[in-house]
């Protein structure tokens, strides 16, 4: 019997309903299943070998195979051995969308190293310099185009990976760490943003990513012969799902240049954020068989357009649990859009805020527990320790992570996700959950997108997209379904909203352009 299979003790269990106890574990825990990798970059290696010459991925007209992508990976590898790169260390990935940045990822894994991804174009030096001090990397692989916005220091050395596989192969073979790697190691290194202003970077094991890589629903049925397209920011983590879920599985990836539409068009499996998925017309998706979407609430009449196309998941999760630790396979006839059940070998718990279990229906905080949770924070034992704490259901030495979700069970033992901790504010005394506000809003016919955010003690305004809904009616259609001090003072209608680099709805952008229409000093786009 695995660990998530026995029975559960912990705290506050006793104090419910035999029938809510057994739901909470039931619906509680994910299904077990074996995962036949420990390590990401062994699952590539295997399609290499057994495929060589399949298309491994496309960029721009050009594309590489599985063999030349090994055969470069290793080389890359090599050199950062010979470098003085070791099992255990990290390297900083500084560039954008490429082939390079596939054979970057892989090299340094192959080396035993953990990889830090940042979008060179659109992170700030500021926080390029941060990232490498936060990590100690003494490495840096980016492209020629990029290496003079990696920030300078003694010691340090930067390659060019574009330059490199350029240049004749030797003949030395596969590469292999002088120490080799187990399933604790880490995969990656991801930086978040915190609350402190300074971002967080979270270390994210092997077994963490290859348990949602190599089990249903995660895997999202890819295999050889599929094309997967790239999207998102190589410093996001839904990335690594899209990157790493298709080098895994055989498939081909697509990877984008400045259109978007053009990358998704021929893909078999598009994984996005809400905010980029609204951009894209499934109608001119001629293959597509599953799409995936995560990081910020999904609105219903969006997870429907795709669900009539092919498959479509709803998920939910934290870097802090590897991409997702939640998924729903949507149904268009379903009462609810929902995040579904946690995924395989994974838990959630929705506790109160002293940490004990809630019947089932009623609204907590949800807690993750299980193969999803990650290493903790990169040199910052006081924020981990604050954040996972000691799995009192699980035991045995497991952690679990306070996501800061807020939710509750169906009936039917599925998660519906209705805030976020700190999306919650308080307006005119009353508590408002700003996502709330802008699900009301979403509903409206022909609404694609809709945010809100609080100017001051009394006031909301939200936007929407695109731009033909009138505030009259989109005010309406929250005093319908919400109490009066939920209704925005006003809704500005744009053609799209703005996004952050990690393609979610940019809220602080439509706070500062809130305040300076409220101060008369810009109109809406």
């Amino acid at each position: 019997m695995s660990t998530v299979d026995a029975p559960w003790v912990g705290p506050g269990l006793d104090q419910l309903s035999p029938r809510d106890r057994s739901l909470f574990q039931r619906y509680g825990q994910g299904p077990a299943r074996d995962v036949p990798y420990s390590l990401v970059h062994r699952a590539f290696e295997h399609h290499a070998a057994a495929r060589p010459l399949a298309v491994a991925a496309e960029h721009l007209g050009q594309s590489i195979t599985y063999g030349d992508l090994d055969r470069q990976a290793d080389r890359l590898a090599r050199l950062l051995a010979e470098s003085g790169v070791r099992p255990g260390d990290r390297v900083a990935v500084f560039l954008r969308r490429s082939l390079p940045m596939l054979v970057a990822q892989l090299a340094v894994l192959k080396a035993g190293a953990a990889y830090v991804p940042q979008d060179v174009k659109t992170a700030p030096a500021a926080q390029l310099r941060y990232v490498l001090q936060v990590t100690g990397a003494r490495v840096v692989l980016t492209t020629a185009a990029y290496a003079k916005e990696i920030p300078e220091s003694e010691g340090r050395m930067v390659v060019s990976v574009d330059t490199l596989m350029a240049e004749p192969y030797p003949c030395d073979g596969a590469f292999r760490p002088d120490r080799e790697l187990d399933g604790e190691s880490l995969c990656y290194v991801l930086f978040t943003s915190g609350t402190t202003g300074r971002p967080n970077g979270v270390g994210v094991t092997h077994r963490n990513v290859c348990n949602l890589l190599h089990t249903a629903p995660g895997d999202l049925g890819i295999r050889p012969g599929y094309r997967v397209s790239q999207l998102l920011n190589i410093g996001f983590d839904m990335a690594a799902w899209e990157i790493l879920g298709a080098l895994s599985h055989g498939a081909t990836l697509i990877i984008r240049g400045s259109d978007f539409a053009e990358a998704v068009r021929t893909a078999d499996v598009v994984i996005a954020t809400p905010t980029i998925l609204a951009t894209l017309d499934p109608a001119h998706c001629e293959r597509i068989k599953t799409v995936a979407v995560a990081g910020e609430p999904c609105p219903r009449p969006l997870a429907d357009r795709w669900a009539a196309v092919g498959d479509f998941y709803n998920g939910c999760g934290p870097t802090e649990t590897t991409i997702v630790n939640t998924l729903q396979l949507h149904d268009i006839s379903a009462m609810r859009l929902t995040i579904g059940r946690p995924t395989p070998n994974n838990t959630v718990y929705v506790l109160d805020d002293q940490l004990r279990p809630l019947p089932i229906g009623e609204t907590g905080e949800m807690w993750a527990g299980g193969a999803g949770v990650s290493a903790g924070y990169l040199n910052d034992p006081e924020l981990t320790a604050e954040r996972y704490l000691p799995d009192p259901f699980l035991g045995d030495g497991h952690m679990m992570f306070r996501t800061r979700d807020v939710g509750r069970w169906t009936p039917g033992g599925e998660l519906e996700h209705l805030s976020r901790t700190d999306d919650q504010v308080k307006v005119r005394g009353f508590r408002v959950e700003l996502d709330a506000v802008s699900a009301a809003l979403e509903a409206i016919p022909g609404c694609v997108r809709a945010a809100t955010v609080k100017v001051d003690s009394r006031t909301l305004v939200s936007f929407v997209a695109p731009g033909h809904i009138t505030s009259q009616e989109a005010r309406r259609a929250v005093a319908d379904v919400l109490p009066y001090y939920c209704v925005p003072e006003t809704v500005h209608t744009m053609e799209a909203l703005p996004q952050t680099s990690r393609g979610k709805i940019d809220k602080a952008a439509l706070l500062d352009v809130a305040l300076r229409l409220r101060a008369g000093l810009e109109a809406v786009a």
